[in-house]
């Protein structure tokens, strides 16, 4: 089981997908793959997050084994090169996550809480491995057309209560929480969420933070996700403020940065 010591930490995002909505198609290559590993490294992450299929709004799904063919290599090159790494898979399957785990990698990033999947708990809680499990209302191709209806935080909180129930039933503890901001709920839910993010504690459990130059951030501001840098910090920080333990981002510097200051305010209250 990997420990991780010293939150708040940084989780960086490698994508080896074609159409991810900000860095689609740039990591397909064995190189680009290192080159980018060696950045969220050298820049300070302590997890380096993998996926391979496109969880963006709207986004089609791929098949388990393209998925598979698309992560196998990466994890292995990046294991060769970086043996001491952390590695986190962005999948809801529970055969890639199995799979996954057997090639090293050491942190499962589900986006459905294990909702698509009937095994990932019975999966998690054999291989003993850390797992984020997320809050959404559906597939990709329909959540931003099935988002949240009534009280959000009702419903966020019983998916919550519902599927850690289940886990742990299954024999999976190391479980951390993620909102899922930008997964079935509307631009002003999100900022919602944001705003009682602290509220998620009661829980006991770290909490994850992935608005990575989302809509939430870019639409508001009226740019798009190459603009969307700045306002990306902005939330980072008020997401440590609040009480988050892991950001995932697209880029470290910039986190890790929001990290020692608010860390260092922290010291000095």
């Amino acid at each position: 089981m990997v420990n991780i010591i010293g939150y708040p930490i940084v989780m960086g995002i490698l994508n080896v997908t074609e159409d991810s909505f900000f860095d689609g198609g740039l990591y397909r290559t064995d190189a680009a793959v290192l080159k980018r590993a060696e950045q969220i490294l050298s820049e300070g992450a302590a997890i380096i997050d993998i996926g391979a299929v496109s969880t963006r709004p709207g986004a089609a799904d791929v098949s388990a084994e393209e998925e598979w063919a698309r992560l196998q290599p990466a994890i292995q090159q990046v294991l060769r090169e970086f043996p001491d790494v952390v590695i986190s898979i962005d999948t809801w399957r529970a055969e890639v996550a199995r799979r996954s785990i057997e090639e090293g990698a050491a942190v499962i990033n589900d986006i459905s809480g294990g909702t698509f999947d009937a095994v990932m708990p019975a999966v998690v809680a054999n291989a003993r491995v850390p797992y984020v499990m997320m809050h959404t209302t559906a597939k990709p191709a329909q959540m931003q057309q099935q988002t949240v209806s009534g009280d959000l935080w009702d419903a966020v909180f019983q998916f919550f209560d519902t599927q850690l129930s289940g886990f742990r039933a299954a024999g999976a503890n190391d479980i951390i929480l993620d909102p899922g901001f930008g997964f079935g709920k509307t631009l002003d839910q999100n900022y919602q969420l944001m705003n009682g993010l602290e509220r998620f504690k009661k829980y006991g459990l770290p909490i994850l933070v992935g608005i990575s130059r989302k809509s939430m951030i870019y639409k508001f501001l009226e740019t798009n996700p190459d603009g969307a840098l700045n306002g990306t910090t902005v939330l980072n920080t008020v997401a440590l403020l609040k009480g988050a333990d892991i950001l995932r981002v697209h880029d470290v510097k910039e986190a890790v940065e929001a990290v020692k200051i608010v860390n260092k305010l922290k010291i000095e209250n």
